[in-house]
């Protein structure tokens, strides 16, 4: 007897989960995802730059716990914020795409 194989696509995964796309369900799931991707992106560029949490809090003015916060994805970011914290708190140069 032949095992059926019970393959998923990750959308169909995320839409059983969460709901479709333009649920609120969803689109909650979405935006905590997209914060948890900016606190990795935010805390890899932030190790790679010899740098603790208070450090680049101090270069922005903001408190530690604050950089806690995004990393954490706990927070929402303005994008003045974000563009702070790439570019003056760790140099770099921050573009957005819009597709």
């Amino acid at each position: 007897m032949k095992k059926k194989n019970n393959i998923t696509t990750f959308e169909k995964h995320l839409t059983d989960r969460y709901g479709k796309k333009g649920t609120t369900s969803r689109d909650d799931f979405e935006s905590k995802a997209k914060a948890f991707v900016i606190g990795e992106l935010l805390k890899e560029e932030r190790k790679l730059a010899k740098l603790t949490q208070e450090q680049l809090a101090n270069k922005i003015g903001a408190k530690k716990s604050y950089i806690s916060r995004i990393e954490n994805g706990k927070t929402d970011i303005q994008l003045s914020t974000l563009f702070k914290l790439f570019e003056q708190g760790l140099g770099k140069t921050l573009s957005i795409q819009i597709k």
